[in-house]
């Protein structure tokens, strides 16, 4: 059994005189002094909103409600009111009063023979504190 011997067989370590050890300790003890202490750094949350927001719905309805401070926006359909507030508040920086949220189903269309349906989505109203605005249409 000379063979499997040799892997159990340690190698001896260098004895090292103690005060060598000694001196080691000191210096391992400065550098570690030395080292200014890392601030921590926050981690930054992903942003919600590519994964909430699609895009501002703008008609001539949504105009109109922008100038008393309600914004419309196409959003996902698995989203919800708070996570819209959250997308919202976050991407744009406003604070959000109210979400009101509106599916809207698809509907068939007929191109002669050929019926179809034309996609449904969901919607919502959001309402900002007075005094403050979001700009949709950024000004050239």
């Amino acid at each position: 059994m000379a063979i499997l011997d040799r892997f159990k067989k340690k190698k001896k370590e260098k004895e090292i005189p103690e005060k060598k050890k000694e001196i080691l300790k000191k210096e391992v003890l400065e550098k570690k002094v030395e080292k200014p202490k890392e601030k921590k750094v926050k981690k930054k949350i992903p942003s919600l909103a590519y994964k909430v927001l699609k895009s501002p719905y703008v008609t001539e309805k949504s105009t109109r409600l922008a100038k008393e401070g309600q914004y419309t926006f196409k959003v996902f359909k698995n989203a919800n009111k708070i996570e819209i507030k959250k997308a919202i508040e976050e991407l744009y920086g406003v604070d959000i009063e109210a979400v009101k949220i509106i599916k809207k189903p698809s509907k068939k269309r007929r191109l002669g023979r050929q019926e179809g349906l034309k996609p449904g989505f969901k919607k919502a109203i959001v309402k900002t504190k007075e005094g403050q605005k979001i700009d949709i249409f950024p000004s050239i």
